[in-house]
């Protein structure tokens, strides 16, 4: 079979085992939403992790995919290697076969050589294998072994036994694991020495290389290392498509392949160098370009922005590399964005959701290389200018001082600055560096000791008394006993009326801030009649919710019995209001797409604002339409239900989870409709009807890649309409019109002002050219030019102006000086010099000498300048300067 290009291999990898009876399926996000333990899917296997250990089942036992991948560190993946070697990559496709339970070893190893020998027509003598030979109490796997023998027909030579380290995979500390068989293709001249198989291509890329790796999993890894067998023996395939389209096309580096040389081009046109695939730093520095492109392109389709922490600052990390390294390459102007447009264009038949998501693609890449540019230029001035360099034996130092400094006030991270140290020959004392940092932490906790001691309290007080129940999804009111009281940080016996304190009870209905809902206020009565009036209910460590508020009445002392009421009103409007933030959730994913992921959220009884990834406004048919939407699901009446279940089978019934959330192994899933189902632990309207009425309020921009959503429900609704409406009312009796006539009635005036303010112009044009005007018998002929000075009463500035250049065309060559007293009784006088004069005379000099004669400074360019200044009633004395000044000027 002819494949001459990557997105054919991919096919052809994927019918092949759909074929062989796989079920195809798509790719999964690179943000795992099965492993809170993992930042990025790193594996193909990561998507079927569960599937291994029994703790999911699908409706198939064999499957297939070409699954997107992210490693930036690790064997094979130091992020430094990247660019400098032929293999080394940050993102990069996964295609794999996997059995749950079906096939085992000969199977896997069968279709692995059939395909690669058959349908990929690679060369058999150019193959070799490796096994695993034991180690960690495990004996070799000489069932491989001997499976490798009988259906290659491979020589002992070309199997290889290797250790742990090479042959026995497992995707982390913990989890499914087993030994593994790889396959290896000779790439170079010469006869390939297989004892050398396990040793990677140095950076041309000759010399062996690992295509497929096949993992026999048997075994599931607890967190103490123990490995118990998994349910049935399973098989976990890799081919790193990267890897096998270099080889079937022929090439030595991955980088020359189909999917990475387009971008390297464009980069190289952009930067204006000529791309030779060597080990020059311009080379690399152009592939890493490429590469960090499609990490960037695929990790922002996935609502994935750079940032300071998690995922966010991986991404941002990796970008301000690739930016780096196009500034080393002498592109000045912005040009990462367009490095990942590119990326969609090569990849979007696989992955049309990049397509879609362009807009927000280029949007976030640009400006982040807008603000890490900025950030660039003014590290490498400070560098530039600093003179207080170290020196050792070793060469010149960049001071801790200074590296802190540079972190601590300009955001140029300690790796940046050292990667300018190796291109600009001196290093960086990140010893004395580290000293700073602590200093800093120990600045800013020693800033926060009252605050320390009162979360060291929490604690303690979790420890004491173990988890508060919540009972308030159910009710709004409870009866209980105060188990503990504090004021100012400190534990007290008796709450002091007045003083601010917080009460933890056994049981509580009230809720805790979380997840962007506000807490519950309400009151807490004692038996005895005392009232203490809650204003923000929190939960400061987990299993700990305390009530702040005031005592109003009566004494409230521990061990009190107390009843708890939760202000119903308020509980009312902030459950409407959260489930209102679910819908316009659906809303915006229906409108804008699956980009449009929440990034935050506030939902109180008056308000609710909802954050979102976006890098345009919404258009009002946009606005519109969302409202639409979310109300026509408010009169659908629907019962909004909640149900606790496992985190997987709430991912598997469609529930979305935000990225920035971390979820347990059960969690709480809310679903209004078939269309809005999230994953949450808020309160919630019965029905969706109980909202009553949305309104989107206002959308503005609240940092890079997202904006900010507000809206109303209910009677604040209501009472925003209302608003609307007496203003339209006002307008329309403004206007003598009705409401709805008063939009023809305002077109018809906004025409009727254009048509005046026409007219306006034409008066006011006859009336600079008319007779009032003619300033010709104040001109007067000195030595070969014609100068006038004269008063005008004409107030502003533009038409004064444009009187002057009329008179100085009429009399050229000429000087032209006039002086009007403005609306604000003000002089102002302005100047105008014939173009052919400039040389000999400058409006900006004659014009100082008139705007002193009223008290003012003044000045401007050689053919025209403009002054003012206090004292109007010395114009005409100020004007007529420019006759002496002229005829000076021309002796």
């Amino acid at each position: 079979m002819s494949l001459s290009t990557s997105h054919e291999l991919r096919r052809a990898f994927l019918d092949y085992f759909q074929a062989e009876n796989h079920e195809v399926v798509h790719s999964s996000a690179l943000v795992p939403d099965n492993d809170p333990t993992l930042m990025f899917t790193n594996a193909g296997m990561v998507p079927f992790k569960d599937v291994f250990t029994g703790n999911e089942h699908r409706p198939y036992v064999r499957a297939t995919s070409s699954q997107r991948c992210i490693r930036i560190s690790g064997k094979h993946n130091d992020l430094e290697n990247v660019g400098v070697t032929a293999r080394h990559h940050t993102f990069f496709e996964m295609l794999g076969n996997f059995s749950f339970g079906d096939y085992f070893k000969e199977q896997a190893i069968f279709y692995a050589w059939d395909f690669v020998t058959r349908i990929l027509d690679l060369d058999p003598s150019r193959l070799a294998v490796t096994v695993f030979g034991g180690e960690r109490n495990l004996a070799a796997d000489t069932d491989a072994e001997d499976l490798w023998k009988k259906i290659t027909g491979l020589p002992d030579a070309r199997i290889q036994r290797f250790g742990a380290d090479d042959n026995f995979w497992q995707m982390g500390d913990v989890g499914p694991c087993g030994p593994c068989s790889e396959m290896h293709v000779y790439l170079g001249d010469g006869e390939p020495d297989p004892r050398l198989v396990n040793q990677e291509p140095g950076a041309n890329g000759r010399g062996w290389m690992e295509i497929w790796n096949l993992v026999f999993m048997q075994f599931d890894r607890d967190e103490g290392g123990v490995m118990r067998p998994l349910p049935a023996p399973s098989i976990d395939t890799g081919a790193g498509l990267e890897r096998l389209s270099a080889v079937v096309q022929g090439r030595l580096s991955n980088y020359d392949t189909d999917l990475f040389r387009p971008l390297i081009q464009l980069a190289a046109e952009l930067a204006q160098k000529t791309y030779h695939g060597s080990q020059s730093a311009d080379d690399v520095s152009l592939r890493v370009i490429a590469d960090h492109a499609r990490m960037t392109a695929f990790l922002i389709a996935e609502g994935v922005f750079p940032d300071r922490d998690g995922r966010s600052y991986v991404l941002r990390r990796v970008m301000r590399r690739a930016i780096r390294h196009g500034h080393r390459l002498g592109l000045e102007s912005l040009f990462f964005h367009r490095c990942a447009s590119k990326v969609i264009d090569i990849m979007k038949d696989a992955y049309p959701e990049l397509a879609e998501r362009r807009p927000v693609i280029e949007e976030i890449t640009q400006q982040e290389e807008m603000r890490f540019r900025r950030t660039l230029d003014r590290g490498l001035e400070l560098i530039a200018v600093n003179k207080n360099w170290t020196e050792t034996r070793d060469g010149k130092v960049l001071p801790a001082a200074i590296a802190f400094e540079l972190y601590d006030t300009f955001g140029f991270p300690l790796d940046l600055q050292q990667t300018i140290g190796a291109e600009q020959g001196f290093s960086v004392d990140e010893a004395g560096f580290n000293e700073h940092m602590q200093q800093a932490r120990e600045r800013s906790a020693g800033s926060k000791v009252g605050d320390l001691k009162v979360d060291a309290l929490y604690q303690s007080l979790a420890r004491e008394l173990g988890r508060v129940d919540f009972v308030g999804y159910e009710d709004e009111t409870a009866d209980s006993q105060v188990l503990a009281l504090l004021s100012s940080g400190v534990r007290v016996e008796i709450c002091e009326k007045g003083q601010p304190t917080e009460v933890v009870t056994r049981v509580t209905p009230f809720y805790a801030q979380a997840g962007g809902q506000v807490g519950d206020r309400g009151l807490i009565r004692t038996e005895q009649g005392a009232e203490f009036e809650v204003t923000h209910t929190e939960r400061p460590v987990e299993g700990l919710i305390v009530h702040h508020g005031v005592l109003k009445s009566g004494t409230l002392k521990q061990g009190d019995r107390v009843r708890l009421e939760v202000d119903h009103a308020l509980r009312h409007a902030t459950r409407c209001n959260h489930s209102a933030t679910h819908l316009l959730h659906y809303a915006l994913r229906k409108v804008l797409g699956p980009q449009a992921v929440q990034k935050g959220s506030l939902v109180a009884p008056d308000r609710l604002r909802f954050d979102y990834a976006a890098t345009r406004p919404l258009s009002s048919d946009e606005i519109r339409l969302i409202e639409t939407l979310v109300n026509a699901k408010i009169l659908e009446n629907a019962p909004v239900t909640t149900e606790v279940l496992p985190y997987q089978g709430a991912k598997d019934r469609g529930a979305i989870g935000i990225f920035e959330e971390k979820y347990g192994e059960m969690v709480r899933m809310l679903s209004m409709t078939d269309e809005s189902i999230e994953l949450c632990g808020g309160t919630h309207a019965s029905r969706t009807g109980d909202i009553g009425l949305f309104k989107v309020l206002s959308d503005s921009g609240l940092a890079a890649g997202v904006r900010r959503l507000e809206a109303a429900t209910g009677e604040r609704a209501l009472a925003y309409v209302h608003a609307l409406e007496e203003e339209l009312s006002q307008a329309a009796t403004l206007l003598r019109a009705t409401p709805q006539t008063l939009s023809d009635k305002l077109a018809r005036h906004v025409e009727q002002h254009k048509q005046l303010a026409k007219d306006v112009e034409t008066l006011r044009r006859k009336l600079l050219t008319g007779p009032q005007t003619d300033l010709s018998a104040q001109a007067k002929d000195l030595n070969g030019v014609r100068v006038l000075g004269a008063v005008v009463e004409i107030a502003d500035l533009d038409s004064v102006r444009e009187l002057a250049d009329q008179w100085r065309d009429k009399l050229a060559p000429a000087i032209v000086l006039l002086g009007t007293t403005t609306a604000d009784g003000k002089a102002l006088l302005v100047c105008t010099v014939s173009k052919e004069l400039t040389t000999r005379f400058r409006a900006g000099t004659l014009i100082k000498h008139a705007a002193a004669v009223v008290g003012g400074k003044g000045g401007g360019r050689p053919d025209f300048a403009q002054a003012g200044g206090p004292e109007p009633s010395r114009l005409a004395e100020a004007v007529a300067q420019i006759y002496a000044l002229a005829d000076k000027t021309a002796d």
